[in-house]
């Protein structure tokens, strides 16, 4: 059985409009039913969202090829399909008889994959009368507990969570056949946040065009596209995404500044349109953004583009109608990307475009094409080794460790989180903790400024006394160790005493 996940334009009655969306194709054509789900959800449901469950469809049939015998119904085959992706498909002696020679899945993903297939087959369900490959069942008392707690947590947390009704809760009484496995909590990494030492370096030395390396021009110098893009991240805390939806219009003087940027981001296609397409009698015909692409340059927003020239966006909390305004911490990075961003217009005035989009291609023959994201991270990724450094997310040296060092430099100016949640464009409060919570050094020097403290209430003998010496502690015992490496001497007494 032959499978391939393609793009495809999809006409579904008699106009002219086309629908993008990847499908699955088998040997006896597209698998229809998935074609029908997917066009069902396309209102509500992202592109980036529709490659995920094509793909966990092609999954779950790559493994039904190998073993759809050894199972009786759906339910069991699904069932088992999950428990491979915790486990993987290789064996004790290395070999795999089915030839899928999977790896285990990391935990999140399998639980994404599950619900994602979940709803599918529902849907299947009730559309074509199917039998659901994850039927619902009665739960036990603990999976009502744990239900009935995530209730109270995403009711605690909504907007209107008081409005809520706890007859809702009833579903709480069932509970899926086939459940994800739960994942230990963990803390946010350390370093996710792009070090900030190391900006200043990355903005002036690491966005070097090819040659310019010797001019002092920055115009000449700089590859002022990349520099703002990574200004509008690391000092406006966009996510990369949203830098993408950014037309030339959306920058202008601030009111209050004018030598500062006044950047506001719309929504990809509810947002205001400018004013300067007009009609055959000349009046300024006003739409939002999408029938402005549209209407103009026959291009549709990059939210729904199946290409190289994609744009997702995160639903983020919005200011104004439809729009999100730069709040720029600190104000000094707004002015420089002002500034950045006047030589970039002088540089591209010439260039012809048939888009309204900021950030273009500059060279080549597609000069004058939308710039792309995947470009724009590789352009990062070498500004990154052009510095010294190792693109790493784990060290936050990817585009997205600009996003968390504005969050991380918000939270150590104190600004308080209700503003942190409005300059980060969070709908939930809980949302920005990912980005504002202290990594391993900040969690070290806070112990360390604690010692010192602790230090000096017990020299001045106040509160807290140490019952024991620490460098007596730390020479203690070492020549009474046994040669198997056990500890013989008496062991030491740890604690505090609270009192004079």
């Amino acid at each position: 059985m032959d499978l391939a996940i393609v793009r495809a334009k999809v006409l579904s009655d008699s106009t002219g409009a086309v629908t993008e969306i990847p499908i699955l194709v088998t040997a006896d054509g597209p698998l229809s039913s998935l074609v029908d789900y997917l066009l069902w959800r396309r209102h509500d449901r992202s592109l980036a969202w529709m490659r995920k469950v094509v793909h966990d469809v092609w999954l779950l049939m790559i493994y039904m090829r190998s073993n759809a015998e050894h199972f009786p119904d759906p339910e069991s085959l699904f069932h088992n399909f999950i428990q491979r992706l915790y486990t993987g498909t290789i064996g004790p002696d290395g070999l795999d008889p089915s030839g899928l020679y999977w790896k285990p899945y990391n935990h999140r993903i399998i639980g994404n994959i599950l619900t994602r297939l979940s709803d599918f087959s529902n849907w299947l369900a009730e559309k074509q009368g199917t039998l659901p490959i994850n039927p619902l069942r009665a739960s036990s008392r603990y999976d009502e507990f744990i239900a009935a707690a995530a209730w109270m947590s995403r009711k605690n947390r909504a907007f209107l969570g008081h409005t809520w009704k706890s007859t809702s809760m009833g579903n709480s009484r069932l509970a899926r056949s086939t459940l994800a496995k739960r994942s230990p909590k963990v803390n946010g990494s350390d370093a996710i946040a792009f070090p900030e030492k190391h900006f200043s370096d990355l903005l002036f030395h690491g966005f070097v065009r090819r040659g310019g390396e010797g001019s002092s021009n920055p115009a000449r110098r700089l590859q002022l596209r990349d520099c703002l893009i990574t200004l509008l991240m690391h000092g406006a805390g966009f996510r990369l995404s949203e830098c993408f939806h950014l037309w030339i219009c959306d920058v202008q003087p601030h009111p209050n500044d004018p030598t500062v940027a006044w950047v506001r981001i719309h929504h990809p296609s509810l947002g205001g349109a400018p004013g300067d397409w007009f009609d055959e009698r000349g009046n300024s015909i006003k739409c939002n953004r999408s029938g402005y692409l549209a209407g103009k340059y026959a291009l549709r927003p990059r939210t729904e583009l199946i290409s190289k020239h994609y744009a997702g966006w995160k639903d983020p909390s919005l200011d104004g109608k439809y729009y999100m305004e730069a709040y720029w911490f600190q104000a000094s990075l707004g002015r420089l990307f002002f500034h950045l961003w006047k030589l970039y217009l002088r540089e591209i005035v010439d260039i012809p475009r048939f888009h309204p989009y900021a950030f273009i291609v500059e060279q080549g023959e597609t000069a004058g094409s939308i710039y792309c994201l995947d470009n724009y991270k590789q352009a990062h990724a070498r500004a990154v080794r052009r510095i010294g450094l190792f693109p790493s997310k784990a060290e936050g040296t990817t585009p997205h460790g600009h996003r968390h060092a504005y969050g991380r430099r918000l939270m150590r100016a104190g600004v308080p989180p209700v503003f942190r949640q409005i300059a980060l464009h969070h709908k939930s409060p809980s949302s920005q903790v990912i980005y504002t919570t202290p990594n391993h050094t900040d969690v070290s020097k806070a112990l360390d400024a604690a010692t010192l403290t602790l230090n000096t209430l017990a020299a001045e003998g106040r509160h807290v006394k140490p019952e024991f010496d620490i460098e007596k502690l730390l020479a203690y015992g070492f020549d009474d160790v046994d040669p198997d490496g056990l500890w013989s001497g008496p062991a030491p007494k740890l604690g505090y005493s609270y009192g004079a």
